[in-house]
């Protein structure tokens, strides 16, 4: 059966939703009938898709922030409770994954790491749980996180480093918050085909124009994984459906953890 209508009068934000995951997920969320405010650093990119969702009749917003500065990520759910009355749904959704290995990392790409996978997301969640408990409301946030945090490959060290500890936070926040009925949830997912993932490839790996191609035969489904699929298993943890499933860090991939041959 097809999802339908599953954040119907919902107020969601979605850190870092102008493009990739964040993107999809907010098209979902739309399409589910909720209220979208996307965050992200590129004005011109998130009013692209504030546009796009607008012309299907969504309701949809765009609020420029970067989510490095805690500051802002507090200040982007703020906003969104001064405009809209509350926050029912927070993604965190924005991830930096430039490149850097236990030996070669600076102690400003640790940082950055630091600041944008794991910072960003402890304060805004701070700010919405704050939201959710002054009014006594239930709620529920999902932060995409990444399959990097059992390990990771080696020039993913810092990055590996963030997303664990964003896996152990949301577990910590989940349990802290059952009681006020705020569900907690994080996603790791696998390598998954987004515009900035071809970036990456290319200015990194030196990949070219058939680096999709190559790629997916190298994948057990014999493709990555896909946004819109993605936005769907989203939208169904934000939604009342997932029941009272709480603090789950759930492995969205097609590698398994822990297998062997």
């Amino acid at each position: 059966m097809a999802l339908r209508e599953l954040l119907t009068d919902k107020i969601v934000l979605i850190n870092g939703g102008s493009q990739g995951v964040g993107a999809g997920i907010a098209r979902a969320a739309a399409r589910e009938g909720a209220t979208v405010v996307v965050t992200g650093r590129r004005a011109e990119v998130g009013e692209a898709l504030v546009a796009e969702l607008t012309a299907t009749g969504a309701k949809a917003a765009f609020r420029r922030a970067d989510l490095a500065d805690p500051a802002q990520a507090r200040g982007a759910v703020e906003d969104v409770v001064a405009a809209y009355g509350r926050i029912d749904c927070l993604v965190n959704a924005a991830g930096l994954t430039s490149r850097g290995s236990l030996l070669d990392t600076t102690p400003e790409l640790f940082d950055a790491h630091i600041a944008v996978n794991l910072r960003a997301p402890f304060f805004a969640m701070q700010a919405a749980v704050a939201d959710m408990v002054s009014r006594k409301a239930p709620g529920t946030i999902v932060n995409i996180g990444s399959d990097c945090a059992h390990g990771g490959p080696p020039y993913l060290a810092p990055y590996s480093a963030a997303k664990a500890g964003l896996a152990g936070l949301t577990k910590n926040a989940a349990h802290a918050h059952r009681w006020d009925r705020i569900r907690i949830n994080g996603l790791n997912i696998g390598w998954t085909e987004t515009e900035g993932e071809d970036a990456v490839q290319r200015t990194f790996h030196g990949a070219g124009d058939d680096w999709l191609e190559q790629a997916a035969r190298t994948q057990p489904m014999g493709k990555l994984g896909q946004v819109d699929e993605i936005a769907d298993f989203v939208v169904l943890l934000l939604s009342d459906r997932s029941g009272v499933v709480t603090g789950s860090v759930i492995d969205w991939s097609q590698h398994v953890v822990g297998g062997s041959d």
